[in-house]
């Protein structure tokens, strides 16, 4: 498989190239040639076999120019060690549970993968990576996590200062050693922006070897469609399956759509955001109006200017009426997260983090539309990550699970910057 650019399909690069350089020279984001198809055999196959042996079938599509068959099992063997859960909440009704791995959000899934190619990477034929990425909550974690002590990889990770939870900043900001926090002075989409800028100086990246592990890169994207393909194949009725997808920077999302794309039975999509509500503003008006975030309880999810839009564009070949036909846009307030995290635990006993409760908010809009389905809705975060949002919800406390509670007593190491990228500048040549 090669892969070109969103503003350049006739130009093709190896999948390494297309990880390495984050975005393409014109600017735009890396997709794949063309779409790799699986059949209904295959599909078939899929209920007897594990997590990482569909992911091994999956990516080895997306791969095999640059890995052999055996390399690609022990990556996703090494990326993916730990569970993902399909849990029954109502009738028809599913979590696509995503919190198991080391930092207890979705982001472990693509960000070890990544991880574990770049560190190959790093072993055989580049050193001294630097990898620039800006978060909103659970990307910074599961980057810091993914690549903490992976020899000649240093990660600078921005995020909006005050606007992440106390244990989402020390999950990513107590590491130290090759682990650079910095804290903006401004919110989620300045982050984008210096990320931007940085990527697009041409001085900069004389001086440094610059890569990216937002979702913006090809390969977190691509582990994403795993998940997917895995929850199909562990639904008890497949009769006209449909998602819901918290959204922020809509690369869950795009994802799916490339799942679906090779095969994978789906029927529908719902984009659930907040009060961000971008990406739903223009499915009901086909106008695409990027505008400054809001602060939200589902933090994640606060993005004004998703970065992953053009990828959910593009596989829908830019056509409004393709894209509407197939995703249907939500969004909810706070006061009706809230709600949604009551109700999920007082009716129904299931504890969910404000972004999964969007996501059953928003499958509840779906099969409204789509009556008969059986409806899925990604659980994106551990609620024990949210305890200062969830806790006056449910009127309990929330038990930390280990990974959480070790972090009590670690201090935040961070740097505070401004958001104009001179000083990023600075930072990232004195690193």
């Amino acid at each position: 498989m090669k892969y070109c650019s969103l503003g350049n399909r006739s130009k093709h690069v190896t999948f390494r190239e297309a990880l390495l350089k984050g975005i393409a020279e014109d600017g735009t984001l890396f997709i794949p040639e063309s779409i790799p198809r699986l059949d209904n055999e295959k599909l078939e196959s899929f209920t007897g076999l594990s997590f990482s042996e569909i992911a091994g079938i999956i990516l080895e599509k997306f791969l095999d120019d640059d890995f052999n068959h055996r390399e690609i099992e022990l990556l996703v063997k090494e990326a993916f060690n730990f569970d993902c859960k399909l849990v029954n909440i109502q009738p028809d009704v599913w979590a696509l549970e995503l919190f198991h791995g080391p930092t207890l959000a979705f982001k472990d899934f693509g960000a070890r993968l990544l991880a574990q190619v770049l560190g190959r990477l790093t072993d055989s034929h580049y050193r001294n990576i630097t990898i620039l990425v800006a978060t909103s909550g659970d990307t910074g974690s599961a980057v810091a996590h993914a690549f903490y002590s992976i020899s000649g990889i240093q990660v600078v990770i921005l995020y909006p200062s005050g606007k992440v939870s106390v244990l989402q900043e020390k999950q990513m900001a107590s590491l130290g050693g090759n682990i650079h926090a910095l804290r903006i002075d401004g919110n989620f989409d300045d982050c984008q922006r210096l990320v931007k800028e940085a990527f697009s100086d041409p001085e900069l990246r004389e001086e440094l070897f610059l890569t990216s592990a937002n979702s913006i890169n090809v390969a977190r994207w691509i582990a994403q469609t795993v998940y997917y393909a895995y929850a199909w194949s562990r639904l008890p009725e497949r009769k006209q399956v449909i998602f819901s997808v918290p959204s922020g920077n809509f690369g869950n999302l795009s994802a799916g759509v490339l799942a679906k794309k090779m095969g994978i039975p789906v029927s529908a999509f719902a984009a659930s955001t907040n009060v961000n509500d971008v990406v739903p503003a223009y499915l009901r008006s086909r106008v695409y109006l990027p505008r400054p975030s809001q602060s939200t309880i589902s933090n994640a999810m606060d993005v004004g200017n998703p970065n992953n839009f053009p990828r959910l564009l593009h596989l829908y070949e830019n056509d409004w009426n393709k894209i509407s036909g197939e995703v249907k846009g939500f969004s909810f307030s706070d006061e009706a997260t809230r709600q949604a995290i009551k109700t999920l635990y007082s009716d129904y006993g299931y504890l969910a983090d404000p972004h999964s409760a969007i996501g059953w908010l928003g499958l509840r809009q779906l099969l409204y539309h789509n009556p008969g389905s059986t409806g899925v809705f990604l659980a994106t975060a551990h609620p024990a990550k949210f305890t200062e949002v969830v806790e006056p919800v449910i009127g309990s406390s929330i038990p930390l699970p280990y990974q959480l509670e070790i972090l009590k007593s670690k201090p935040v190491v961070s740097k505070l910057l401004s958001p104009h990228y001179n000083e990023l500048k600075a930072f990232l040549l004195a690193c």
